[in-house]
């Protein structure tokens, strides 16, 4: 079977970004006198969309959910703050990305983040111009762990999961993408990213075939 699309999650492959998300989130819940620890943030939130995490921490606190909306706007305009400042471009991530789409392959990113930053974040990046399309939180009902990001990337191209690589670091992203049933890139840091390693990965899934 021949990989006709690379699929690739945001933070934590392209953006090195958590801390951002992390920090952003703490910032507005420090508001209201809350904070998420670093170990919680890693191992129990790292990768779900900022409503899971309210979710979450209201179902843990006493945290009203009536102030979920006003928190998620305040933790985006952070975000965003800090995008603008520290979001850049990366050569290997560059290199990687216009050598794929230079080869045929169609590229889309799948985040649970909102398309805004999504979108901000791959042009600050110099990526958005390799990309079919992007698919964010607010495009599907469920985020991941939940696959349907990935299915309706999958079907939005018109390829089987079969002809997909999915480019993934976290367990949340991962189970998304196994259950998807698309071959599947575990990366430990965004510089894992490079065409090197991409490409070794689609002649391994073909050769495998």
């Amino acid at each position: 079977m021949k990989i006709k699309a690379v699929l690739l999650d945001m933070d934590g492959v392209l953006i090195d970004a958590k801390d951002w998300h992390y920090e952003a989130l703490n910032k507005a819940l420090g508001l209201f006198g809350l904070e998420i620890s670093r170990y919680d943030h890693l191992v129990t939130f790292d990768g779900l969309p900022t409503r899971d995490k309210l979710n979450m921490i209201s179902s843990e606190s006493n945290f009203p959910k009536g102030l979920h909306q006003f928190v998620n706007e305040i933790k985006q305009q952070y975000t965003m703050e800090v995008i603008y400042t520290a979001c850049k471009p990366k050569f290997y991530h560059r290199y990687a990305l216009s050598r794929l789409k230079s080869e045929g392959y169609q590229l889309a990113v799948c985040s649970n983040s909102v398309r805004n930053s999504i979108e901000v974040m791959m042009e600050k990046a110099a990526l958005k111009e390799y990309l079919s399309f992007i698919i964010s939180n607010e495009d599907v009902i469920h985020g991941k762990p939940n696959p349907e990001m990935y299915t309706k990337a999958i079907n939005t191209l018109g390829l089987s999961p079969s002809e997909c690589l999915i480019i993934e670091d976290n367990e949340n992203g991962l189970k998304a993408a196994y259950a998807s049933g698309a071959h599947v890139l575990k990366v430990d840091k965004i510089q894992d990213v490079n065409y090197f390693n991409i490409k070794n990965k689609i002649v391994a899934i073909e050769n495998h075939a």
